[in-house]
């Protein structure tokens, strides 16, 4: 009985918005026809590292989607010269107007006007073919809707609609609203060629504009994130916790990019700086050059090093912290600053003796090593109150943790950054949270539980203070999927010349993941369908130098970390994967490096986009195959009951 009456419930709030037969049944027919039409096309990226040139350019070209449409509509009928420009035109719409409005007047102004015009639309047609007019229509500009939808719905093949196409056209460039227009239209294409975005993974650190994504990234409908070590750690240091501070600011003076947090979010590093210069005013900190050396100044790169160390000593005190006051997170090998000799100027690890690179550690004391000075208790008190209390690092933060997750699965796809924890025999490792083993998919469960209670948890102080810290342990345990390395060796990358105490050995994973068994595992851990399904991978990056390839077990696993990040181009030999899944299947790209918007519109320069891999089995797939469909089916299936219950007499139509 309460079964009947919760769907009555039910059914009486459909009710509300298909009040009659005649509404619901044409929802229906709606729906049916929807299922049958193409598949959205689908964008991945992974390991942006706040390169927001070469991802913001990646996006508008839609990893050579847009080329390619192009190509679709007009063939050979243009000129490769002729495509470029059109391309670039759609790409960036305003600087290439003002270009052409620089170069051209008159009768030559209006005459590109035109054919910029006509082409843009035909191309904008090409692209929206395979979405509903409903969908379409919500990508439109609202200055520009009822022309655009009407350009779309036209045929301009007929004589009669080819004189209406021109006097639009015509009135359009009368009234001066070319360059508006063409970039409104430019806006939808880009937006309909990906329809939804996923990253997986690694938005911040090393790049100058992670703050510059996110805003962009938040002005997106159909957008979702699988976090990344380099993420939960910025959402750490956004809820307060201490060590995840240091660490963000300890990564942004190696990667000379603390404009970002001063500029881009406002954060004051004044204190820090102060603490600094004071502290290791004699200290030429020689030790902690960063990855840029590209400084205004002399003054300035000797400023960066003082802060770099200062912040360094700091967050391996409070990481030591965090080992003490959690013992199962396991990570005492991690306890070095008790192993230093600071006379003798060494450290003891695994029995073995090394001498230091540094030795002059003013603030530490011998006796209780792990305990902040004063001066560095007031620098992180400052620091987190601006974490805090900066409104623009929480607004993307709070984002992050609303369109994100530690694993997303859609579209028979398993999307993730890291790795499965594996043991050396392929099974899933076992790994003590609190007082219980997790594993497999429990284990990204559990991790993401205990993130979302450190950021969001306001009534029980403990729990907050549990996920605070499992943010921290997320970012740098070799347990955590989003790591998936044996340790995290800052400080022996600073202070030791031993290569070898530097590697930071991979998880079991990637020597597993080129065969069968390991997959079919990791998609029945997860539920995905093996026959169908791939996993999309992000975190490692793909060393072609070394002879690495993104593409495992015959195209099932697919790495997509391929050098966004400067640093990593030399071993990657590429400037980034990305990944498109439309309707005709699955194809891997490899890109060169984006040199400029002004390359692209004076030129009509493009970043080389190399396809990878290109998995089809000859099918066009359909929106009722996705995980769209199944969403639609169960929305019909509510209306069929909705129909039944007007026709049975259990509920009444309202008009």
């Amino acid at each position: 009985m309460k079964d009947m009456d919760l769907n009555i419930k039910f059914l009486e709030s459909l009710a509300i918005q298909y009040p009659s037969i005649s509404r619901a049944s044409t929802e229906i027919i709606n729906l049916q026809a929807i299922l049958t039409l193409p598949k959205e096309t689908e964008h991945f990226v992974s390991d942006i590292h706040g390169e927001y040139r070469q991802f913001l350019h990646i996006l508008r070209n839609g990893s050579g989607a847009i080329r390619k449409k192009i190509y679709d509509v007009y063939g050979t009928t243009l000129s490769r010269s002729e495509q470029r420009a059109l391309a670039s035109l759609i790409y960036y719409p305003e600087e290439k107007v003002e270009q052409m409005q620089s170069l051209l007047d008159g009768e030559e102004l209006t005459d590109w006007y035109k054919i910029s015009l006509h082409r843009l639309t035909d191309v904008c047609k090409e692209t929206a073919a395979k979405y509903t007019r409903s969908r379409v229509r919500k990508n439109l500009p609202s200055d520009f809707a009822y022309i655009i939808e009407e350009l779309l719905s036209e045929n301009n093949r007929v004589a009669e609609k080819e004189k209406y196409y021109n006097e639009i056209f015509d009135t359009i460039i009368r009234l001066g609203r070319a360059k508006e227009f063409i970039v409104a239209i430019s806006d939808v294409i880009q937006k309909l060629i990906a329809t939804r975005l996923h990253v997986i993974g690694d938005i911040y650190d090393r790049g100058p504009g992670p703050h510059i994504i996110m805003d962009h990234l938040m002005q997106m409908k159909h957008v979702d994130f699988q976090w990344g070590n380099h993420d939960i750690v910025w959402m750490g240091a956004a809820s307060g916790h201490l060590a995840c501070i240091a660490n963000v600011i300890r990564m942004s003076a190696r990667y000379n990019t603390l404009d970002v947090l001063e500029n881009g979010y406002g954060i004051n590093l004044i204190p820090l700086a102060r603490f600094a210069m004071d502290t290791y005013a004699d200290d030429p900190c020689a030790c902690f050059e960063t990855v840029s050396e590209n400084y205004s100044s002399n003054s300035e790169l000797t400023l960066n090093r003082k802060m770099h160390k200062a912040i360094t000593v700091i967050q391996f005190k409070l990481e030591g912290q965090v080992i003490m006051n959690r013992p199962d997170f396991n990570m005492e090998s991690r306890l070095l600053l008790d192993k230093i000799d600071y006379t003798a100027g060494t450290v003891t690890i695994d029995g073995t003796t090394y001498p230091l690179n540094d030795v002059y550690f003013p603030t530490i004391d011998p006796k209780s090593p792990y305990s902040l000075t004063l001066d560095e208790e007031e620098v992180m008190r400052s620091l987190c109150h601006h974490f805090k209390n900066c409104e623009k690092l929480q607004e993307h933060v709070k984002f992050l943790f609303n369109r994100g997750s530690m694993y997303r699965i859609y579209n028979s796809n398993l999307l993730y950054h890291g790795c499965v924890p594996l043991d050396e025999n392929g099974n899933f490792r076992k790994v003590k949270i609190g007082d219980r083993e997790y594993s497999g998919r429990a284990l990204y469960d559990v991790l993401e539980y205990w993130a979302r209670k450190g950021y969001y948890e306001q009534d029980n102080s403990e729990e907050q203070s549990y996920g605070k810290d499992m943010m921290w342990y997320i970012w740098s345990n070799e347990n955590s999927p989003l790591y998936g390395k044996e340790k995290m060796a800052t400080f022996e990358r600073y202070f030791l010349d031993d290569k070898t105490l530097q590697r930071e050995r991979k998880d079991n994973y990637y020597s597993l993941i080129d065969r069968e068994e390991t997959i079919r595992r990791i998609f029945e851990e997860f539920g995905v369908d093996y026959e169908k399904g791939h996993i999309i991978n992000g975190h490692m990056p793909v060393k072609l130098s070394a002879g690495e390839s993104p593409v495992k077990c015959g195209g099932k696993l697919m790495i997509i970390d391929g050098g966004f990040s400067r640093s990593y181009r030399p071993e990657t030999q590429t400037a980034g994967y990305s990944l498109i899944y439309s309707s005709y299947g699955i194809r891997l790209f490899s890109h060169t490096a984006f040199t400029s918007t002004e390359d692209v519109v004076e030129h009509a320069a493009d970043i080389s986009s190399e396809a990878v891999i290109s998995l089809s089995d000859g099918h066009r797939e359909t929106v009722g195959e996705t995980d769209s469909g199944n969403e639609i089916r169960a929305k019909i299936s509510d209306l069929e009951a909705l129909m039944k219950a007007y026709r049975t007499g259990l509920l009444h139509e309202r008009e």
